[in-house]
This record gives structure tokens, C-alpha cells and sequence, in this order.
């Protein structure tokens, strides 16, 4: 069977840089549904007509991935208001934030702790792999009709490469956040 629309494949890959650092290996191969919201669209395109077997090479430009770097996702917080234990690499979501962080952090990130300060905290709500191209190396190892219940839910289950973009930024101002 050969990939197309409402379909999943079963998929394995070696992501890295475009320096050769290798980001994530998956061996164990992993269902995605074609044409529903669990890859990107560059990935999508490059699998149609492929068959198990078939092995693919991508070079995903950030505006294809994971976007471009945004400074105007990253906040600086009263340390004050986060628990004791924080710890750098901590992961907030934005409707979860403590009481106290700024009104303007948008509530539809997720947040990384990436510096923490004796005053404040950064907060980074860039995806970690924001602004990176990316090189995918993958292998179909199974393609197979989607059931009706993944068509109607748009996954197979796993959304490794999709995320939700953010929308409504505020315009850049130089104040910080």
C-alpha cells in the first residue's frame, strides 16, 4: 500500500541539526496519521507515494517546523512567586502559571524555565527546537487504511511534530515582559 490521504504509517527516524548532532532517535517504529494533525506538512508531502520500505531525507526549515525564534514568547517572572524546588528545564503551562507572573504571558504556551535569578525567572514559550533547521532522516516501515476514528480525531495518537501556533502576539515593544 503506497501513502496517501487518510492513512497511517508507521514511521522511524534520526532528527538532527544541520550540523550533524543527532536531536532524537526513534527506532521502535511509531504510527501517524497522513492528513490529520500529526506531522508536519513538508513531512506529509514528502511521504505521499512512498511505501513501506521507502526511506526519505528532509531538510525542515524553521518556518516549516517548529518556527522561527520568537522574543517576544520569553518573560522575565518574580522569582518570588515560583515554588522553592524550581529548577532550570521546569515546564509551566501558561493557563497554569503562578499568581503573580505578568498578565501579558499568553496563556496558550507551554513555558520552559531556562534561567533562574535571586529577583526572576526567565520563562522561554519558543518550542525548544524553535529557529533550528532540521535534518529528518526517516524510514516507512508500515502503511495501513485509517480507521474512522482517527480520521474523526485527526491522530493517530501521537503528535511528535505538531504544535499549536501562537496567535495575537502583541506587537514588539522594547519594554521587557
Amino acid at each position: 500500500m503506497k501513502i496517501t490521504k487518510q492513512c497511517v504509517a508507521a514511521l522511524s527516524w534520526t532528527l538532527s541539526d544541520t550540523l550533524g548532532e543527532e536531536l532524537d532517535v526513534l527506532e521502535e517504529p511509531v504510527e501517524f496519521l497522513i492528513g490529520g494533525d500529526d506531522l508536519f506538512d513538508v513531512i506529509e508531502d514528502a511521504l505521499q507515494g512512498c511505501s513501506a520500505g521507502s526511506t526519505i531525507n528532509l531538510q525542515i526549515e524553521p518556518e516549516q517546523g517548529f518556527g522561527e525564534y520568537n522574543g517576544q514568547l520569553v518573560f522575565l517572572e518574580p522569582r518570588a512567586v515560583f515554588p522553592a524546588e524550581l529548577e532550570e528545564g521546569m515546564k509551566f503551562d501558561g493557563t497554569a502559571l503562578p499568581a503573580g507572573c505578568s498578565p501579558d504571558t499568553p496563556q496558550d504556551a507551554l513555558y520552559t524555565v531556562t534561567e533562574i535569578y535571586p529577583e526572576h525567572v526567565v520563562l522561554d514559550g519558543n518550542h525548544p527546537l524553535a529557529g533550528i533547521a532540521l535534518r529528518l532522516s526517516l524510514t516507512v516501515r508500515a502503511v495501513r487504511e485509517a480507521t474512522e476514528e482517527e480520521i474523526g480525531c485527526g491522530t493517530a495518537g501521537t503528535g511528535f511534530f505538531r504544535i499549536t501556533p501562537i496567535v495575537n502576539l502583541a506587537p514588539p515593544s522594547d519594554a521587557l515582559h
